[in-house]
């Protein structure tokens, strides 16, 4: 073989060899070993490129597949791994230089649209990908920096052209480019703008390319390797990037890229941007990542080389106007090119590198990102330099806006540099002169709303310097921009919106000359109703209002806004005026404007109604007077007529919005009160004695009107003339102006009454407007009294057409607001409440608001009110009105009738049972529809407080239950009830005899006699989710034996249907869940007040029996077989605590307690012998329900253990009790020890087969067992025997092995672990108190001994258990220390020596080094619990003996765990908390204050950086509670351990600051809270070292030091800082004036400033406040 390849470079240069032949050699070649060619790869390198270029340049021929496996081996060359590891080795290996031009023109082939290249692209990509991977060859471009560039732009251009093949198909319109452009200003940021999609052309500039560029490439086209391509420009771009960082001369790397790839580059940035959420790129297989990293390589190489840090003096020459006394500059002056602006700008506005539909979009986007590069590289200064930056960076803007081609009117900022800033370049197209195209001002706007939005972020605008040292070309310029934009007015395009509020943030100044324009156009004219629109609209609305408030210029605002308003409106659909957010931003401006101010926008208001509504409304009806003289029936009539329609209506607009206006003024004016200054009273008095003349006007002529429309109603009619014309004088009173003026006239005086009546009841310096007419005429006709005004409202003498049926909704709701504000000012008044005809009256009103009618129409809808009195219209008036009752409803209440009032209780029925349906929940934030008023209703007191109504409710609730139950079916026996209700349909009175008979017979059969079907079960469970919540309390004694009787009725007799047949449907779980939901309702009204009139009318015992009995027939039926554990669980938990609470009941009312006590006890003895004695006799009978038996024992244990508990928890009340009590539980212990072996006893196989397996869990049957051992205990510490004797202490023995043997060997439910170590404790607790023989007390003594071991070898298995998590351990924290308290509250010395030695052995920090911190916690634990525990003295002593050694030991724990973070929740905190417990519990044990210091060492390493808001607020209350349990359990070690102290808590402050930094967005929500919550631990902190003054008085200026210091840093959350302020405000209480004087001079001058407004703040709020406590204080 080694001869065959001696001989291969002749054979390669041979003539004679074919092509074919010369490929295999030299691919067998560059893979032998056996090759002895010597330098053999650069030989094949140079064989390869040399056979290239032979063909390029025409020199040698051979066939393209012979040139494609050149390129093809050419790319395996470059990639392989041999090549790599022998140019790592420091092998020279070089390629031609002709390379690099070679790949050039294929580059420049491909790029082609119409290209026939032999070669596949993917391959010459992959060649130069090769080739730029490894510095020793990319040399062939990069030493030269024109090839650099060239391949640059030629990457550029095909990778436009890919990203133009899927939209070549399918061009997108201008209007879907600007909605997408539209959508995407919203998604990114302002400086990034990007819109729509563009199609590329190639690089070359000539005319043959250009037009090839337009045609769509031919189908026939090899599709590129697209993945590819992007991966190797991306390498192009950084590889390029490297090379112009290192050019010298930035003069040329300006030219080179403004020439060359500027065009191509800012194309390649919009298509990558447009696309990115498009799935153009998806197809590409081009990942988002990848596209973000190209736009910035792109961004970096248009920054670097167009605004390098050498050329600011060329900008500043062509930039910067010349100053006069400057004289010329110098040829030299400047370094760069000569005009850098020109040359980008028109290298950018030539056309032809992209197709005209994108051209624009483009160039907008573009201008944007070269504002950005400017500022970030131009924008910052410092000293002198700073405004001259400044300036610069904005002439530099007034060259970017005119190319977007919007006419600034010929304006611009220096006469100087007018034709500069508004010249055109010789190759670009002069388009300032025309106007923007219609489709091209969405993109014009968004662009000047960037260019804008970055100036206002960079802060380039001083005002105070541009109008003294500049002339105002600043705020010319903004000025004329603005100008243009109301020339040019766009309100259907949000980026006009957007574009006025930025100048507004720039200077409110910019848009003051405008400013009528600007209210007429964004807020009072505005006619898109599009959703964006609207927001962007009402965002310049609110930043308006804002500005105007700040400026305390309110006032001025509404002048101009009223001027608007009062303008002939342009047609009948102004918009809204005040919408959600308008009058939500409106009100909080008012609130912080000066009183005075608002009382001046009230008397604007009422001005403009006099000067422009009154005097066109005399006018409308002078002129409809004159025409019923004069007659109208001919045209010239009719066009009048129209014309009178029109003015009116044109008014009526307009009344109805500045009444709109004085409303939301009004309401949210701050009420006068007796601290009120004179002068504001009294301009109060007047101002409402203004409004109440404008208000009598417009009702005068309101009658008026009618009155003349009546009578031209009535002429039209005489006269007959044409029918058309009757018919339109018979709908005058239905005109839409008339309405209006109405509802504007209503309002006005609604607004009116309220607030006058809320002034004269909270300022006596206030007159009322009622008391004042009075005064002065002794007349009541104009103004009567308050029955007087009811009277007229509800004879319609204020407005007679109001209450006609064509009223508006808005109307109707109005009148209502009258007669209830009457309403009030009756009851208020205690004289007219004593007169005979007030009541009726009152009763009367009551009905009109009401208007139980009403809600035959509308009491089904679900529409949404927004709570706005303008905005209620047909939809939305049910849910005004409804509200308006609902939160009213103490005041009518009282005044309806019984008819009224259980319509009201049927209404709210309804409305809360649509809810439960599902029907209407679905209501935006801040709206109100009908069944949420209803819902909040009931929830609320108001109800309860309403005895009336609430009885309507309870009674509507029951009747619509029994109307469930009259549906079902009857199998058997029909009740008796039943029957009494069939005969009286129509009686609302509930039968409770009969309920209770048939209670008492179920109580003895508990079969069931009514069968549900699955729907009238649901009807049944949404009314029992009503009654639920109702407040119990608030039921009479009457609607509570109802409810409660027709509850249990349904209870003890009711199944479904599907349970008789015995099917397994999933039904079952509902029927489960409507017992248990049953269950519980009946428990809650057990503990309601008036209960005891329930077991007047039956016996407890009847219903503890009637319910079990009922369950158990059930269970026995198979109505629980295929419940599921948890739910089953549920029904258990739910059924005990109903007996429990009855019999607590029963017990507590001590009214035949034996005999009820005596009868249940019997009841369930009687059926625990039929379980245990047959246990299997349902098998044998063949029952429905074979595995009936075991749930009817688990039935019977859970209301045995409870009826015990109940009984239990009551001894020791009385002796006579304790007998009865102790013989009840004797009995019920006796019952419940065979029942438990029952249910523990192992099922045969027949059993097992037939029923199923037990659906208790372990933790039921241990509660049980617990509970069975606490009745024997309490049982013998009331009968003060001396020995226990246990009946059943085989059970407990074998319950305490398989509890010791099973709690942690594998997972456990925490159910079942509470109660275990419950169970453990008692079981401890007994056999210390049992008793024997002497011998037998050894062998107690000994078990006792092995017992102590075994369970506190238990506890600690079962604390170091992996499978418990933190929360677990926290959870059974209360149950381990129970046992632990049993365990040592009477041990010996050598138990506690035990426990200690197993503390000692579980602190040791090797354990916590290797990983195994469950251990040391488990020691942690028990040492924390421990410590809690009363010990016998000797052990007591023992303890806190070596409680040091156990510090110093948690110490080091803390130390080492703090460098783990992931440790900090589960070990480091519990280990704080443990030594936490014991220094509280160790006061005054402590002889060396050494033992207490070292803990402040610990507390210094606690992490609390970069942790989450859980685990930083535990970390942190854990840290809080050492501090607060050194300073208040041992303040003798304060003397020497203060600034220890201060140490730890500055990091505790410095933290939350940090961690309570404002974040925008983040600012709200949970994780906010809980850095609220430390907040409020750092102001009671501060409070304690306050009161321990003596320990921290020299070092009160440090503390306020480090405060001020940290706040410096930072700007808080509002309600953070609060916390923090009031806290410092207390130190500063320690400190003295020397004190204030050294921190005025000694801080910094950042600091400082901040020191002076905290101490100024200091001294007007807290330090007066606290003079004037101090003045009455001893």
């Amino acid at each position: 073989m080694a001869a065959i390849y001696s001989g291969i470079h002749l054979k390669l240069k041979s003539p004679q060899t074919p092509w074919e032949d010369k490929l295999k050699l030299a691919r067998f070649a560059w893979i032998s070993n056996q090759c002895l060619l010597s330098n053999k790869e650069q030989v094949l390198l140079d064989w390869c490129t040399h056979a290239l270029t032979g063909w390029y340049n025409r020199k040698v021929e051979f066939p393209e597949k012979v040139l494609e496996g050149l390129w093809c081996y050419l790319d395996d060359l470059l990639h392989s791994r041999k090549l790599h590891t022998l140019l790592k080795q420091g092998k020279t290996i070089s390629l031609r230089l002709n390379m690099a031009q070679l790949l050039l023109d294929r580059l420049q082939e491909c790029s082609r649209v119409d290209s026939k290249s032999p070669v596949c692209v993917s391959i010459i990509l992959s060649v130069c990908q090769g080739l730029l991977s490894a510095p020793a060859l990319s040399y062939v471009f990069t030493t030269k920096y024109e090839l650099m560039i060239d391949l640059l732009a030629k990457f550029c251009s095909l990778a436009c052209l890919e990203l133009r093949k899927p939209l070549l198909a399918e061009p997108q319109t201008t209007e879907s480019v600007t909605c997408q452009h539209e959508m995407m200003t919203e998604a990114q940021p302002i400086s990034d703008v990007d819109s729509s999609q563009a199609e590329p052309i190639t690089d070359s500039p000539s005319d043959e390319t250009q037009l090839a560029a337009n045609k769509p490439p031919p189908k026939s086209k090899e599709k590129l390797s697209s993945s590819n391509l992007f991966e190797v420009l991306l390498q192009v771009l950084s590889c390029y990037l490297s090379v112009q960082r290192q050019q010298a001369n930035p003069n040329r790397v300006f030219t080179m890229v403004t020439n060359q790839v500027l065009q191509p580059l800012v194309l390649l940035r919009q298509l990558l941007a447009s696309g990115e959420f498009s799935p153009t790129h998806t197809h590409l297989g081009l990942r988002q990542q990848q596209c973000r990293d190209i736009r910035i390589k792109i961004d970096s190489i248009l920054q670097l080389a167009l605004f390098p840090t050498e050329h600011l003096t060329s900008y500043k020459e062509e930039l910067l106007p010349s100053k006069e006394d400057s004289g010329k500059r110098g040829p030299g002056g400047a370094k760069g090119p000569l005009k850098p602006v020109s040359a980008i700008l028109s290298k950018l506005s030539s056309q032809g590198y992209c197709e005209p539909p994108l051209f624009y979009t483009v160039k907008s986007n573009t201008l944007s990102l070269l504002f950005k590069f400017f500022l970030e590289s131009y924008g910052k200064g410092r000293g002198d330099s700073e405004e001259v930056q400044r300036m610069l960076c904005f002439y530099f803007l007034t060259r970017l806006v005119p190319v977007l081609d919007v006419d600034l009117d010929g304006q611009t900022p220096s006469p100087t540099k007018a034709q500069q800033a508004l010249s055109v370049s010789p190759g670009q197209e002069s388009t300032s002169s025309s106007p923007c195209s219609p489709e091209s001002w969405s993109l014009a706007l968004l662009a000047v709303e960037s260019l804008l939005s970055q100036a206002l972020s960079a802060d380039i605008y001083n005002v105070a310097a541009d109008r003294i040292r500049h002339g105002e070309v600043q705020l010319n310029f903004y000025r004329a921009l603005g100008q243009m934009l109301f020339n040019q007015a766009q309100p259907s395009t949000p980026a006009w919106y957007r574009c006025l509020k930025v100048l507004l943030s720039l200077n409110h100044l910019i848009l003051e000359p405008d400013l009528k324009q600007m209210l007429s156009s964004a807020w009072v004219n505005s006619e898109c109703r599009d959703a964006r629109v609207q927001r962007a609209r009402q965002l310049l609305v609110c930043s308006l209002l804002e500005t105007y408030t700040k400026l305390r210029q309110l006032p001025r605002l509404f002048s101009e806004l009223l001027s608007v308003i009062c303008q002939p409106a342009l047609d009948a659909l102004r918009p809204p005026l005040l919408s959600d957010g308008i009058s939500a931003s409106l009100r909080t401006c008012l609130i912080d404007t000066p009183p005075s101010q608002c009382l001046e926008i009230c008397s604007l208001v009422l001005q403009s109604i006099r000067r422009y509504i009154l005097p066109d409304r005399e006018k409308g009806g002078n002129e409809a007077e004159k025409m019923e003289v004069d007659g109208g029936g001919d045209d010239r009539g009719e066009h009048k007529d129209i014309k009178v329609d029109q003015e009116r209506e044109d008014a009526s607009l307009k009344l109805f919005a500045l009444s709109q206006l004085l409303h939301v003024v009004m309401f949210t004016l701050k009420t006068l009160d007796n601290a009120s200054p004179l002068p504001l009273v009294r301009k109060s008095q007047g101002l409402m004695e203004e409004m109440q003349q404008v208000v009598k006007e417009l009702l005068s002529r309101e009658k008026k009107a009618v009155k003349t429309n009546v009578v031209l109603v009535q002429k039209t009619r005489r006269k007959s003339e044409k029918s058309l014309e009757q018919k339109k004088s018979e709908k005058v009173l239905e005109l839409p102006w008339e309405q209006r003026t109405q509802e504007a006239a209503l309002l006005l005086r609604y607004t009116l009454m309220e607030v006058d009546t809320l002034f004269n009841i909270h300022c006596s310096k206030y007159t009322s407007l009622d008391s004042t007419h009075t005064a002065a005429g002794g007349e009541t006709k104009d103004l009567p009294s308050a029955v007087t005004q009811i009277e007229s409202l509800l004879s319609e003498e204020i407005l007679p057409a109001c209450l006609q049926p064509s009223c508006s909704p808005m109307t109707c709701l109005l009148y209502k607001l009258l007669t209830l504000q009457q309403v009030k000012k009756v009851l208020l008044d205690s004289s007219l409440l004593s007169e005979a005809s007030t009541a009726a009256l009152l009763n009367k009103a009551a009905r009109f608001i009401f208007a139980s009618s009403e809600f035959e129409v509308s009491g089904g809808g679900e529409q949404v009110w927004d709570g706005q009195i303008w905005s209620v219209n047909a939809g939305s008036y049910p849910a005004a009105h409804w509200y308006l009752v609902t939160s009213n409803l103490p005041l009518i209440a009282p005044y309806l009738s019984g008819e009224d009032v259980g319509r009201m209780a049927d209404v709210l029925v309804s409305l809360l049972h649509s809810r439960q349906t599902g029907r209407g929940k679905d209501c935006p934030p801040g709206c109100l529809t009908l069944s949420l008023v209803s819902s909040q209703l009931l929830e609320s007191s108001i109800l309860a407080e309403s005895p009336s109504l609430f009885s309507a409710t309870v009674c509507t609730l029951t009747q619509r239950s029994i109307g469930v139950l009259k549906a079902a079916h009857v199998p058997k026996v029909f009740p008796l009830f039943m029957k009494t209700q069939e005969k009286g349909a129509l009686t609302q009175v509930v039968k409770k005899e009969t309920l209770v008979e048939d209670i008492v017979a179920f109580s003895k059969n508990g079969q069931a006699s009514l069968l549900l079907t699955d729907t009238q079960s649901k009807e049944l469970v949404n009314i029992l989710q009503i009654i639920a919540k109702l407040n119990p309390d608030g039921m009479n004694s009457e609607d509570l034996s109802s409810v409660f009787l027709l509850l249990f009725f349904i209870l003890t007799s009711t199944s479904s249907q599907s349970d008789q047949m015995a099917s397994d449907a999933p039904e079952h779980e509902e029927d489960v869940g409507f017992l248990v939901k049953l269950l519980s309702i009946l428990t809650c009204l057990l503990e309601a007040k008036n209960f005891q009139s329930v077991l007047k009318l039956i016996h407890g015992s009847t219903l503890l029996q009637a319910a079990v009995s009922s369950l158990l027939w059930q269970s026995n039926n198979g109505r629980f077989r295929t419940t599921s554990n948890a739910l089953w669980l549920e029904l258990i938990k739910a059924v005990q605590s109903f007996v429990r609470c009855l019999v607590q009941l029963i017990i507590s009312r001590n009214s035949s307690m034996r005999l009820n006590l005596d009868q249940f006890a019997t009841y369930l003895s009687e059926m625990a012998s039929k379980q245990t004695v047959a246990p299997s006799s349902a098998v044998d009978s063949g029952k429905p329900d074979p595995g009936g038996p075991i749930l009817a024992r688990q039935l019977l244990l859970a209301s045995l253990t409870s009826f015990s508990q109940a009984m239990t928890s009551n001894l020791g009340n009385s002796k006579q009790m304790d007998q009865t009590l102790t013989h009840m539980l004797t009995r019920t212990t006796a019952v419940l020890g065979p029942v438990v072996e029952s249910v523990l006893k192992p099922q045969s196989v027949s059993q097992s087969a037939t029923q199923p397996t037990s659906l208790l869990s372990q933790a039921f049957i241990v509660e049980v067992v617990t509970v069975m051992l606490q009745c024997e205990l309490s049982v013998f510490s009331v009968e003060g025997e001396k020995k226990l004797t246990l009946s059943h202490m085989s059970l407990y023995q074998s319950v305490c092995q398989q509890i010791l043997k099973e709690i942690s060997s594998a997972h456990r439910s925490k159910d079942f672990l509470v109660s275990s170590l419950h169970f453990l404790s008692a079981f401890y607790k007994a056999v210390m108190r049992k008793g024997g023989e002497e011998e037998e007390e050894k062998t107690a003594k000994n078990m006792l001994d092995d017992l102590f071991t075994q369970m506190l070898q238990t506890v600690y298995r079962l604390l170091t258990a992996s499978w418990l998590s933190s929360d677990d351990l926290c959870e059974l924290e209360p149950a381990v220390k129970e046992l632990l308290r049993h365990l040592v509250e009477e041990s010996t010395t050598g138990q506690l020596n035990l426990l200690l030695l197993q503390i000692r052995e579980g602190l040791d920090i090797s354990k916590l080094r290797a990983g195994n911190y469950r251990e040391v916690l488990s020691a942690v634990i028990i040492t924390k619990l421990l410590s809690c525990c009363q010990l016998p003295e000797p052990c007591s002593k023992a303890l806190w003996l070596i409680t040091p050694q156990i510090i110093s030991a948690m110490v080091f724990m803390v130390r080492s765990s703090s460098q783990d973070a992931s440790l900090t929740l589960p070990f480091t905190v519990p280990t704080v908390t443990s030594m936490t417990s014991l220094l509280r519990q160790g006061e005054g044990l402590f002889t060396n204050p050494h033992h207490v210091i070292v803990v402040l060492g610990a507390l210094q390493s606690v992490p609390l950086d970069h942790l989450t808001p859980p685990v930083y607020h535990s970390a942190f209350l854990a840290v809080h509670e050492a501090l607060f349990a050194i300073i208040q359990c041992h303040p003798q070690v304060m003397l020497n351990a203060a600034p220890s102290f201060l140490n730890v808590f500055h990091r505790l402050l410095a933290s939350i600051m940090q961690e309570g930094r404002q974040r925008g967005d983040n600012d709200t929500g949970p994780d906010s809270d809980a850095y609220l919550q430390c907040s409020r631990l750092i102001e009671r902190m501060y409070s304690h070292i306050a009161a321990t003054a003596e320990s921290f008085t020299t070092l009160s200026a440090f503390m306020v030091a480090q405060y001020v210091t940290e706040l410096q840093k930072v700007t808080l959350r509002p309600n953070i800082k609060q916390h923090l302020t009031e806290g410092i405000y207390q130190i500063l209480d320690l400190c003295l004036e020397q004190d204030i004087k050294f921190l005025t001079v000694g801080l910094q001058m950042g600091v400082r400033e901040v020191f002076n407004e905290l101490y100024s703040s200091y001294t007007h709020y807290h330090k007066a406040q606290r003079q004037g406590e101090d003045k009455y204080t001893v």
